[in-house]
């Protein structure tokens, strides 16, 4: 059963900003719906009202709505037209595939002066003879009447039919309402009888069913405890059992009714709620996955199923993990030890055997901002880890390294300096100064004369001047 609540109308309130005091359209179809309530209260300024397949049974606290233009109310399993005189806007009145037998309820309308549409089809006072003539004779202020106009002349003639229509009106009314009287003392008869039925199944035997003799049932627990059924037989029969009884309801014949539409809607409730019990009885807690034996061995577990890499270099362990790329960071937690990583990835756990052990205090772990991935770099300390055996590499410990220095302090030779050299440089000789050299004429270039021997008279040479 659904109920009209401050939350379901915010819900469907987001083209106001779930804002429902100024709201003046709502739909509230497909809810399951039984009563209307509280919308008077909440949303005073609603023009347009959706209700259609719902399971509305009588109409009420719509009165307050004075700016009301249109109320859809189709598929719904009301039976009588009521309390809608508050709605002084009223212009469209959808009763589409309802349960309205009293055609003389229509009266109620008469003081919406604006109403112009009204949609009667499918309820059983459509098929009453001279209905459409009574509706119009009675409410001159329609329009159209299930999507038809309403013609000058129509109108005349069904007021000039009137009173002769009138009393047929209403001894088909009188015919509608005994059957209705006799449909729902039936549908309560049978009501009482599902219950008492299962009241009956749920007070049955130890094991849910009922026996005549004692001794059958004792023999029967006794050969219960000794041979039990797997769960799964008895899983398949319960699955058996349930088709059957959806079956037989589908396929039992029955009116179109409001009780048949109320008894639908409690059969799937009640499917539903088997379905989830089903489902949680499916959901078995999983025992948590063991990442360390007792004996203290590492497991290599790849929980979240994702790709990763591992590079073994002299210096360092680095393990590439292929983290989901829009995946957030704070749904990753790292935990180096020295001889195994483990990485925990939206709760499921990523653990790798490490090949060396590393230093935890000085690994780092990066993520990548291109691609998502989760790169560890674990620096590799001097003792390496092959085949399940330890190898060490010549390392010395704490305690020799303190033995030898005492050693080497024994037999330390002190070196003798000379003086000389400790003495302090000569500071004023730093800089030198730069001597004062008079400046010298430039000798005057000898010009070979003619009686030099090694002079040659060319005379393609110009003279000098």
């Amino acid at each position: 059963m659904g109920w009209i609540t401050e939350d379901l109308i915010r819900r469907n309130a987001e083209h106001n900003d779930c804002v429902i005091f100024s709201l003046e359209e709502l739909s509230l179809h497909q809810q399951e719906i039984e009563r209307l309530e509280h919308i008077d209260k909440w949303c005073r300024d609603l023009k347009i009202l959706y209700l259609q397949n719902n399971l509305i049974g009588k109409i009420e606290n719509v009165s307050k709505l004075k700016k009301l233009e249109y109320l859809n109310l189709a598929l719904n399993n009301i039976e009588k037209i009521e309390n809608l005189e508050g709605c002084e806007e009223l212009a469209k009145l959808d009763l589409t595939v309802n349960f309205i037998g009293e055609l003389s309820s229509i009266k109620n309308l008469q003081h919406n002066i604006h109403l112009k549409e009204l949609f009667l089809m499918g309820n059983p006072c459509a098929s009453f003879d001279h209905y459409r003539e009574f509706v119009v004779a009675t409410l001159p202020q329609l329009k159209w009447l299930d999507g038809k106009e309403i013609e000058p002349s129509e109108r005349i003639k069904a007021l000039q039919d009137y009173s002769v229509i009138e009393p047929q009106i209403r001894e088909q009314e009188k015919d509608h309402c005994l059957k209705r009287a006799k449909l729902k003392e039936e549908a309560q008869r049978k009501h009482q009888e599902e219950d008492k039925n299962e009241d009956k199944r749920s007070n049955a035997g130890f094991d849910g069913r009922w026996y005549t003799d004692i001794n059958a049932t004792l023999s029967s627990l006794e050969s219960k405890d000794h041979l039990q059924a797997p769960d799964t037989e008895e899983h398949n029969t319960k699955k058996l059992d349930n088709s059957e009884d959806d079956l037989e309801f589908w396929n039992k014949p029955c009116l179109f009714t409001p009780e048949s539409r109320l008894e639908t809607l409690r059969h799937m409730e009640k499917q539903r709620k088997k379905q989830e019990k089903l489902s949680e009885k499916k959901k078995k807690v999983k025992p948590p996955r063991t990442l360390i034996t007792e004996d203290g061995k590492a497991l290599n577990v790849n929980e979240p199923k994702i790709d990763f890499s591992l590079k073994d270099n002299e210096k360092q362990i680095i393990l590439d993990l292929a983290v989901y790329r829009y995946m957030d960071t704070s749904l990753i937690d790292v935990d180096v030890q020295p001889t195994y990583v483990r990485v925990m990835i939206k709760g499921k756990p990523f653990q790798l055997v490490l090949p060396a052990e590393v230093k935890p205090d000085s690994s780092s772990a990066k993520r990548s901002q291109t691609t998502g991935h989760l790169v560890i770099c674990m620096p590799k300390v001097g003792e390496v880890i092959t085949g399940g055996q330890r190898a060490f590499k010549s390392m010395k410990t704490t305690s020799d390294r303190s033995r030898e220095q005492t050693n080497t302090s024994k037999h330390m030779e002190k070196l003798e300096v000379d003086p000389s050299k400790h003495s302090f440089p000569d500071v004023t000789n730093i800089v030198q100064e730069k001597k004062h050299t008079p400046r010298r004429r430039p000798e005057p270039k000898i010009i070979p004369s003619e009686e030099d021997p090694t002079f040659e008279d060319n005379p393609e040479v110009p003279p000098l001047i």
